[in-house]
């Protein structure tokens, strides 16, 4: 690269996040000068792309958003021709740049992503196998397809698979669909074609082309554009505290048809970043959401459809749209008035009102659930997480107003805080960082007591019931459904056998975890009929009804949490 096109790129880079006055004349100035750069190496074409995604999403004028668009559109054009020159292709493969237009995506994706690939980009499917590594698997599982096929794989060491999976397919471009199609015709249900089609391994790549799959074309249509004339939201200028007791954000409920679009484009976002979240593959079309919470910043929430949720906490997913384009996605799991939310801004657009965008998706997400305790897991603090490390993600939340749950924690953080007071140059070090990132942080309100879900774990709930699996049932967990169904059954005064088959569902897991409850037993009618219609909300058409419900059982809450805590673990 020249250096007159290293210094405009530079230049680019610092420019994209100043706005304010006179901003916008030199932004424009500078995508002008870059209209005919040729990129060729792919580290600068990357820092180019991402400049540009940023401005596209947060522009200081109606020129920066027409010249970013002008320039992303020939993206495809700058890889292809870095393509052709040899240069390392793989430099656009690590998840903080993956996606670019003109990009291959390869991946061994779970069964529902790669069947939700064949169907909606069939011709831009390849499938690279490694029959060294996928043999023996293949050779126990495709008879079932292939007739005649274990006269070759059962006692050849080297059996063509791709001849006889091409033969039956009717081309071997075409195995991976038919694959697809043997699965969902033989098989039915999802455990098992999950199960033989993850087994296989199947590393398949997705030619993105110019489409608008990639992160480079992705957009959602909005109603207005927000131009920037002023500085962007710094953190310091959001208070939680303010946003959770301003008024409700408008919301609009989406057709099932305007859901799917949404889900579709979500899972674009996601897959081309190798990412996939339980909620956004597996996604309720009839229950998408939108908020519009101003700055043209459009926040959609889904949950999970009653037949793919979670025994206990509910589920919701998400994704923030800014001027159209996506910039973050969200994930909320929840149970009485507690939530663990997970909040991930896409790479290029972390400089962009972050805090503020999060203000906004806590507030959505309390507006619909009615939740009073949000956490965030280690990892996005920073366990097993160095991206976080760097960035600081601890300070970002602590700011906020969040607290460390652990006591030693919460100490260590009010020393580095004095600290920072007396030092302002003080910075936090990596190790200690790692330290703080060791357990979940929370932000509480409202009048309730806090702490409560401080050493609040659902595994622990599990692991008790295994334990008492082992001791009261030798292992056998068919008989501790039949046992614990029938007890509860019995003791709430109900016959599950007239429910339908997902409340019948809901009531063995929770069976499993009220056999964990002893004192159930005295509760009162009225309680019991309450835990009742809380197990029948739990397949309901939406999981924020049951979350309510959950909400208003004092006693049930009381049990789980000593239950879910760390002193109630070893309970019996």
């Amino acid at each position: 690269m020249s250096k007159s096109l290293a210094t405009r790129l530079s230049n680019l880079d610092a420019a994209r996040l100043n706005y304010g006055r006179g901003c916008a004349a030199r932004v424009e100035k500078l995508l002008v000068a870059l209209k005919d750069a040729q990129f060729d190496e792919v580290e600068p074409l990357i820092r180019f792309h991402d400049a540009l995604l940023f401005l596209r999403a947060f522009p200081q004028s109606h020129k920066v958003l027409r010249l970013t668009e002008s320039l992303l559109a020939g993206i495809a054009g700058q890889v292809a021709r870095l393509r052709d020159s040899g240069a390392n292709m793989e430099l656009f493969d690590p998840e903080q740049v993956s996606g670019i237009a003109g990009t291959l995506i390869t991946d061994t994706f779970t069964y529902e992503v790669a069947r939700w690939l064949v169907h909606r980009y069939p011709k831009q499917l390849s499938v690279a196998w490694d029959f060294d590594d996928q043999g023996r698997q293949l050779g126990v599982s495709l008879p079932r397809f292939l007739p005649l096929l274990a006269d070759d794989s059962m006692v050849e060491a080297d059996t063509p698979y791709l001849d006889w999976m091409g033969r039956a397919a009717g081309g071997r471009e075409r195995v991976l669909p038919w694959i697809m199609h043997r699965l969902e015709d033989s098989l039915g249900a999802m455990l098992p074609n999950t199960a033989w089609y993850d087994a296989l391994r199947i590393n398949v790549s997705w030619s993105l082309g110019d489409s608008a799959a990639s992160r480079t074309r992705a957009r959602r249509n909005p109603h207005e554009m927000y131009f920037h004339r002023d500085p962007l939201i710094r953190r310091n200028q959001v208070s939680l505290k303010a946003e959770l007791s301003s008024p409700p954000l408008p919301i609009r409920k989406l057709s099932p048809g305007e859901g799917e679009d949404v889900l579709d484009m979500v899972r674009d976002a996601l897959t081309v970043r190798y990412r996939e979240l339980y909620g956004t593959t597996r996604g309720d079309p009839a229950s998408v959401v939108e908020a519009d919470v101003g700055r043209a910043v459009h926040i959609f929430l889904w949950g999970l459809p009653p037949d793919r949720r979670l025994p206990l906490r509910a589920y919701h997913a998400g994704i923030t749209f800014k001027n159209g384009v996506p910039i973050n996605y969200i994930e909320g799991i929840s149970l009485f008035e507690w939530m663990e939310v997970g909040f991930n801004t896409f790479y290029a657009f972390r400089e962009g009102e972050t805090a503020w965008i999060y203000s906004k998706v806590l507030h959505l997400l309390h507006q619909l659930t009615d939740v009073t305790c949000f956490s965030v897991y280690p990892y996005q603090l920073g366990d097993q997480n160095e991206e976080a490390i760097k960035s600081g993600a601890f300070w970002f939340y602590r700011k906020l107003g969040f607290r460390p749950g652990r006591p030693e924690l919460l100490k260590m953080t009010q020393r580095e805080e004095a600290k920072m007071a007396v030092q302002l140059r003080h910075r936090t070090s990596a190790r200690t960082l790692r330290k703080l990132a060791a357990g979940h942080v929370f932000y509480e309100f409202g009048n309730g007591p806090h702490g409560k879900w401080d050493n609040f774990s659902v595994r622990n709930i599990g692991l008790a019931a295994q334990q008492r699996m082992a001791e009261k049932f030798a292992g056998d967990p068919e008989e501790m459904c039949r046992v614990t169904t029938a007890a509860l059954a019995a003791d709430l005064r109900v016959d599950p056998r007239q429910w339908t088959p997902l409340e019948q569902s809901a009531f063995k897991d929770f069976a499993f975890v009220m056999s964990l409850v002893p004192e159930m037993k005295s509760w009162t009618s009225d309680q019991k009929e309450e835990l009742a219609a809380v197990i029948r909300a739990k397949v309901s058409a939406s999981e924020a009804g049951y979350l309510r419900l959950l909400q208003g059982h004092h006693v049930l809450r009381e049990a789980l949490v000593k239950l879910g805590s760390e002193t109630g673990r070893n309970r019996h």
